[in-house]
């Protein structure tokens, strides 16, 4: 590990794993091949005190089972930990039902967990989940006196949700119990809503975390709403493409604000790297209807009338007549059916545009490379590995009508520019040096910009010898802001990409930058205003300038110090851009190259649309109030995108201004942009959500991961706004605000002398997520680098729901004891191999790790790979090929390959989280070993050894960190706080 990695572990303090006493004796275990084998392993008799009350992963009330070696007849469920989304064209309530099924239903049984290397006997014991909950809240108070009568048993939440009836009453009185909220009078027409299905907090620790893989609540909407009822699958948007925090909207504000939740939509356009790995239907005959009035699109949901002549629009009920194209097909006159049109069965469907929907012709693709070519990037390899990994995508870059073109500069104190012929035999290139930083113009930019189509093997010749040139370089500046201009003057006619690399601060020119006193203000209320915030207005102002001309911008920085993050994030924050940092970054660790050669490939090949703007409309009484995200807001309600990536999602806030008295309203997000390869389009993204004027209503179909974006987006905007304390302050209000308003509306009061900490099963993890918010290192108190925090809160800002969740709370595996299946391809009905299948994930807590076991913990960012320090000889030089625990290579490293079915399934689970078409992160895998009376005293590696465990501990959200209180004292206080 280099100096760097060094000082950033032995900042943090040591946070040890909880223990538990042990009597160790000899014992036999099946090896992962279902063959027995002597494995003289440690047979742990763990106190009772130590014994969680639950097993990790399993929901809260499930029977367990007890030890044994992985169970051959009991298949493991995989895990959905990672957020998959539902499949395209599936319905949201059979999505629902699929995945209620596969995680078990709240309180229902599970597989028994099956254990493999050495693990403590499990105690069987039974423990009131939510479903046993609801059962027994049938038959007595919540103090366990018996009720007067039996209430009838209710479905657990997560079950599919039966069909609506039409006529049927909604708002059914939870448990039995009156509902506050249910005896105002109801304004709009009634619709059978999601119900609620009370849970205790307090009794649910540890969390029953697989409520993070659901999907969110169902949108219930009638079939009668529909053009064509047999389109009720694929209707509505899928919620990988379209979220709201709110699946039931209030009708009024004043309903909204009973309830204290926010109401906003979670859009994300484009769900997949490339669009071949998207099946979204095209409606490619040229035949685009709107509403003349609201400029809405023609989706599922409006209603055709007058005989088929004309179509009301769902938004704003003007009629609008239907064009001849959706009757007789525009190329062949022969007659066509309607109702089979895409627009009129998909609630997602891209559209080619009329050439009106252009201001001009779809440009080519063009990227603009601006390289650091100084001594640091040299001495560090930055520059190699960039020109090598360019050179690898060369034939990847999006290029299909072969029009993308691509230049070259590098910069230290001066700008060189380098000119490569189109000729694919001349061998010679020419570099131009321009010490002028003052006017940073192109001597001749003409020849600058070459078609990679007729110049690859120049372009070639050129990046393989570019390390070369500069070898003996020993200039430190780097003028970035000089650099930044001269490649805007290359591309501001056409539009395009700059891809900047920078190894150091920018220390001369424009736009220079100097270090900043994190000392003084660190942990203090002036910290975010002092170093989260531009030092310099030309970050600003230059984005503006590059939104006028269709150019992002896009960061790798790769600074062993300071390289302010804070201040050059602001143009790809502004741009539809993207900073990636890779602190102490260096070539000279293998993991290093692997990690930018893999994000630097991943994003210049994606497909992005160029020149777009994304508008939402809604329905009469609603009103886009804010944008979140990676864009330029060019109006009130128009978003705009130079470039549009493939990795980032949205958050809107909608604001009530009226009453609404429809029974459902709308949503539609629309984007017009070029492909890639010259053609204009059109996204349409429409969704219907059914309207309730019962605030209880409300919180049963409020989404929780959902509302956890927004609440991001939300503290980061006060972290630049005000102050982290404020941020923070403003996550525990909202927390507390929020059950307290559910307690108010939907809790009986009548508690017969106990108090409970009351949430719907559907919000349950919402306080998890919060918690785990305020001790992200984005939001979190204490002393955390500038740059480290700043690059967080760019993560936060622009990940999608499922990886931002994964951000906040990571994903953990218990390894040691995975059953036969878990690790290998999952064999279908025909014999073919799949996908390999994850292990089910467990609470993100130490109180959860055995000194004797193997856990990966998987962070968005980072995967770490936690060795018991007590770990048995034979399960050590399984996985890493050393018998000796001490003798382990600790820190960012790979796993060995070895010739042993555990370790290839070790090697598999890693791989297939790392697998991924819709994120261009790759994560380094770091080895921690955890702490053993046996460790060496006078080990001089102990300090590393220390903060690595720190750092890895961090990640274990549940347990207490710093001065941080654990989540059940967090659970507590926020029961204090309501009551109070």
């Amino acid at each position: 590990m280099n100096e760097n990695q060094n000082k950033l572990f032995t900042a943090r303090s040591i946070h040890p794993i909880a223990t538990s006493q042990i009597v160790l004796s000899p014992q036999f275990i099946r090896t992962m091949s279902g063959k027995r084998r002597h494995y003289p392993q440690a047979q742990y008799q763990v106190q009772q005190a130590a014994i969680p009350q639950q097993l990790p992963g399993v929901p809260v009330g499930a029977p367990m089972a007890g030890v044994g070696y992985p169970q051959q007849q009991q298949p493991q469920q995989p895990i959905i930990n990672d957020g998959a989304a539902p499949m395209y064209g599936q319905p949201q309530q059979d999505q629902y039902a699929a995945a209620a099924a596969a995680a078990a239903p709240y309180g229902s049984g599970v597989p028994p967990v099956a254990t493999g290397y050495p693990g403590a006997p499990q105690q069987q014991q039974q423990y009131p989940g939510v479903g046993g909950i609801t059962q027994g809240l049938s038959g007595m108070s919540i103090n366990g006196a018996p009720q007067q009568q039996q209430q009838p048993a209710q479905p657990v939440y997560g079950q599919p949700v039966p069909a609506p009836v039409q006529g049927q009453g909604y708002g059914q009185p939870m448990y039995g119990q009156p509902v506050q909220g249910q005896q105002q009078q109801q304004q709009t027409p009634q619709l059978p809503l999601n119900q609620i299905y009370q849970s205790d907090l307090l009794r649910e620790i540890p969390p029953p975390i697989s409520d993070l893989s659901l999907p969110p609540p169902p949108l219930i909407i009638p079939q009668s709403l529909l053009v064509n009822p047999a389109s009720a699958a694929t209707s509505n948007a899928e919620s990988k493409y379209f979220r709201s925090t709110l699946n039931a909207a209030p009708s009024s504000h004043s309903v909204l604000k009973k309830t204290k939740l926010p109401f906003a939509l979670v859009v994300r356009p484009y769900t997949a790297l490339k669009d071949e790995d998207e099946a979204v239907p095209l409606v490619t005959d040229g035949v685009l209807s709107r509403c003349r009035r609201c400029r809405s699109y023609v989706n599922p949901f409006v209603e055709i009338v007058e005989n088929g002549r004309k179509w009301r629009c769902n938004f704003c009920q003007l009629k609008n007549d239907v064009p001849q194209g959706f009757d007789v097909d525009v190329f062949t006159n022969l007659s066509v059916n309607r109702y089979e049109r895409k627009e009129l069965n998909h609630g997602v469907v891209d559209f080619i545009a009329p050439n009106n929907y252009a201001v001009r012709a779809p440009q080519p693709l063009v990227y603009v490379f601006v390289i650091d070519v100084s001594v640091n990037a040299v001495k560090t390899g930055l520059l190699a590995t960039v020109a090598a990994s360019i050179a690898d995508t060369l034939d990847a870059i999006p290029n299909k009508d072969e029009r993308t073109k691509v230049a070259f500069i590098g910069v230290d104190k001066a700008l060189h520019y380098f000119s490569i012929s189109e000729d694919s035999e001349a061998k010679e290139f020419k570099t131009m040096v321009v010490p002028d930083l003052d006017e940073a113009f192109a001597p001749i930019p003409d020849s600058l910009l070459v078609n990679i189509t007729s110049s690859k093997e120049s372009i070639a010749r050129f990046l393989q010898q570019l390390p070369s040139l500069y070898e003996q370089n020993i200039t430190p500046d780097l003028a970035l802001g000089p650099a930044l201009k001269a490649a805007y003057n290359l591309t501001h006619s056409i539009g395009g990409k700059i891809v900047a690399f920078a190894s150091t601060l920018p220390s001369i020119g424009v736009a220079k930058l100097s270090v900043r006193d994190e000392t003084s203000v660190a942990d203090k209320p002036k910290e975010a205003s002092s170093l989260l915030t531009a030092n310099d207005a030309f970050y600003k102002s230059f984005a503006v300038e590059c939104n006028k001309s269709q150019v992002t911008v896009e960061f790798f920085l790769t600074g062993s110090a300071y390289q302010d993050v804070a201040s050059l994030a602001n143009l790809p924050r502004f741009t539809a851009g993207q900073t990636h940092y890779y602190p102490g970054w260096t070539a000279s660790n293998f993991e290093d190259i692997t990690k930018l050669s893999k994000e630097i490939t991943k994003t210049l090949t994606m497909d992005i649309a160029l020149e777009a703007v994304l508008r939402t409309r809604a329905s009469s009484g609603l009103r886009m109030n804010t944008f979140y995200g990676n864009f330029f807001s060019r109006s009130s309600d128009l978003c705009s995108f130079p470039t549009f990536p493939r990795d980032q999602s949205y958050v809107i806030e909608v604001a009530i201004d009226e009453t609404i008295s429809k029974q459902v309203v709308y949503f539609q997000t629309a984007i017009l942009h070029s492909t890639n390869f010259g053609e204009r389009r059109i996204r349409v993204i429409t969704a219907a959500i059914p309207v309730t004027a019962n605030p209880v209503e409300v919180f049963a179909s409020a989404d929780q991961l959902a509302i956890t974006n927004y609440l991001t987006h939300k503290a980061i905007e006060k972290v630049y706004g005000s102050s982290l304390n404020e941020a923070r302050d403003f996550i525990n209000k909202q927390t507390v605000e929020i059950l307290q308003a559910y307690n108010k509306e939907a809790v009986n009061s009548n508690t017969g002398g106990s108090t409970p900490l009351n949430f719907c099963a559907n919000l349950r993890m919402l306080p998890l997520l919060t918690y785990a918010m305020t001790k992200h290192i984005g939001f979190r108190s204490g002393i955390v680098a500038a740059d480290h925090r700043a690059n967080a809160l760019n993560l936060l800002g622009s990940l999608p729901v499922n990886q931002l969740i994964r951000y906040l709370y990571p994903t953990v595996y218990s390894l040691h004891d995975i059953p036969d299946e878990v690790g290998l391809p999952v064999e279908t009905d025909d014999g073919q191999s799949s996908e390999i299948l994850l292990p089910t994930a467990i609470n993100a807590t130490g109180d959860l790790f055995q000194k004797y076991g193997l856990y990966l913990i998987n962070t968005t960012t980072e995967l770490f790979l936690w060795i018991g320090g007590d770990a048995v000889p034979e399960l050590v030089n399984d996985v890493f090929g050393i018998p000796d625990i001490f003798q382990i290579h600790l820190g960012k490293v790979e796993l060995p390959e070895l010739d042993n079915p555990f370790n290839e399934k070790v090697r598999n689970i890693i791989a297939k989280i790392r697998e991924s078409n819709e994120t261009v992160i790759y994560q380094n895998l770091f080895i921690v070993r955890g702490g053993s009376v046996n460790e060496p005293i006078n080990d001089p590696a102990m300090r590393e050894v220390a903060g690595l465990r720190s750092w890895a501990n961090s990640y274990l959200i549940e347990d207490r960190f710093n001065n941080s209180p654990s989540y059940k004292e967090s659970l507590l206080s926020l029961k204090d706080k309501i009551n109070n």
